[in-house]
């Protein structure tokens, strides 16, 4: 090719290039989205957890509907006070309030209570393990204990206990849900955390049978809804529950008669039992 004609082709391709660079720049300006910075501001001040507690997919997209003035920082229970605050402050809002939310085991049945009748050989996951005749525990609905939920926490808010139950941290627990996929049994539940009243039991045996499958299995004999107020407890398939829209009006006299302990009174992390039931029911197991 001669010298004339590489001339010609390098100022055509240049002249294109020139072109599509102009249409390119002329788009960009037509049809950029603009984005406020307050938002790259605000993602840098949540946690970074990611955890899906607040209601939205991420950090960044909880800060996009703070800085659209859905939400309020309070929403992010991750957040200590200061830190909301903090985002509140840059925002020019209120802070706003929202109860705490963590991951309750809905049931009491380690080890020490709770007997097996098979023992299980296979791969260490309760997945498995409730894939093989329901686990082999006798209580057909109780926590198989080898610690799904445990792997499953990326915020090591989950160990397991002495009894082989999970014990949850409520200052580490951020609400995520992950311990509530995972667990094939479905004993986990995300609550407020001040809902004090919790049945921990999912059993639907009744009576001597659930007894004889849980040392501290929920009976179903009724006496927590009596002792109650109206209308915050009620027996349904012989397994005590606790209404959802009523929680607030529960106080400690409903775990007073309870026989096995499976109803307690949960003040943040720690399970109580005033009168003595759980403890009763503890020593029968290791009589």
């Amino acid at each position: 090719m001669d010298p004339a004609s590489l001339v010609v082709a390098a100022v055509i391709l240049g002249g294109v290039g020139t072109v599509f660079g102009l249409l390119i720049a002329l788009t960009h300006a037509r049809f950029k989205v603009w984005e406020d910075p307050r938002i790259d501001a605000v993602t840098d001040m949540l946690p970074g957890a990611n955890c899906g507690a607040c209601g939205q997919a991420g950090c960044r997209a909880f800060a996009e509907e703070l800085v659209s003035g859905h939400v309020q920082p309070a929403g992010c229970t991750v957040m200590s006070e200061d830190e909301r605050v903090d985002v509140a402050t840059l925002m020019g809002v209120d802070a706003g309030a929202a109860v705490k939310r963590v991951a309750r085991l809905l049931c009491a049945g380690g080890e020490d209570v709770a007997p097996r009748r098979a023992e299980y050989r296979g791969l260490p996951t309760c997945g498995a393990s409730a894939a093989v005749a329901g686990g082999g525990k006798d209580c057909s609905w109780g926590c198989l204990g080898l610690g799904d939920c445990e792997d499953v926490c990326d915020f090591d808010a989950i160990t397991m206990g002495p009894s082989g139950l999970p014990v949850v941290d409520v200052d580490r627990c951020t609400a995520c849900g992950d311990c509530v996929e995972v667990c094939p049994k479905d004993l986990f539940v995300l609550m407020p955390i001040d809902r004090h009243l919790i049945v921990q039991c999912r059993s639907l045996l009744e009576g001597e049978e659930a007894e004889a499958a849980c040392r501290v299995a929920c009976t179903g004999c009724g006496k927590c809804a009596l002792d109650a107020k109206p209308g915050v407890i009620e027996i349904v398939s012989g397994l005590a529950r606790v209404d959802d829209a009523r929680f607030e009006l529960a106080g400690p006299e409903a775990i007073g008669r309870c026989p096995t302990g499976a109803i307690v009174w949960v003040e943040g992390g720690q399970f109580e039992s005033p009168d003595g039931s759980r403890g009763r029911a503890l020593a029968r197991s290791e009589a």
